[in-house]
C-alpha cells in the first residue's frame, strides 16, 4: 500500500463536500479508492486487468465473481477482470434480483444462466453465457431452485 495524506479543509462558502483524489497514476489502488468514495454509480464497478488497465463495468456485465486468492475474478463475456473487493462486498453492492451466491466462493448473474441441471447425486450444473459452466454448493440449491423458477 502507497503512503497516503488525508487533510481536511473546511470552507463555509461551500454547500456540498468536494473531494480531490490525487494520484501519480491511475492504478487498482486508486481505483479502489474512488469506488469506495462513490465516484461512480452504484451499479458501476471499478475492476482491473492482468496488465492493470482499470475499466468501469456495468453491473449487468459480469456472468460470475469468484474468489482467486486476495482477489475476486470478475468474468464477463468479453474476459477476466479483478477487483480487491471481497466477495461479500460485492453481494451487498449487488442487484439481489438479479445476482446470487452459488457457493461460498462464487456469484452468478441469474440473467446469464442459460441451462441448469440438476444430477442424480443432487449437485447442480449451471451453464452461464459465454459457455461457462460452474457448480452450486449442496446447502446453496434449495435457494437457486427457487429463484430459476422465478419464485423471487
Amino acid at each position: 500500500m502507497k503512503e497516503r495524506s488525508v487533510r481536511l479543509e473546511l470552507d463555509p462558502a461551500l454547500d456540498h463536500v468536494e473531494v480531490l483524489v490525487r494520484a501519480p497514476a491511475e492504478d487498482a489502488e486508486t481505483a479502489e479508492l474512488l469506488e469506495l468514495l462513490g465516484a461512480h454509480p452504484p451499479d458501476t464497478l471499478t475492476v482491473f486487468d492482468a496488465n492493470g488497465l482499470i475499466r468501469a463495468l456495468a453491473a449487468e456485465e459480469l456472468v460470475s465473481a469468484s474468489v482467486d486468492g486476495k482477489l475476486v475474478n470478475i468474468v464477463t463475456e468479453d474476459g477476466s477482470w479483478y477487483t480487491r473487493r471481497t466477495l461479500q462486498s460485492l453481494e451487498d453492492t449487488l442487484d439481489a434480483r438479479r445476482f446470487l451466491r452459488v457457493s461460498r466462493y462464487e456469484i452468478v448473474n441469474l440473467t446469464k444462466v442459460r441451462r441448469y441441471d440438476f444430477t442424480v447425486a443432487g449437485t447442480l450444473r449451471l451453464e452461464l453465457a459465454g459457455g461457462m459452466e460452474t457448480w452450486a454448493s449442496r446447502r446453496c440449491i434449495p435457494e437457486i431452485r427457487r429463484r430459476l423458477k422465478g419464485k423471487r
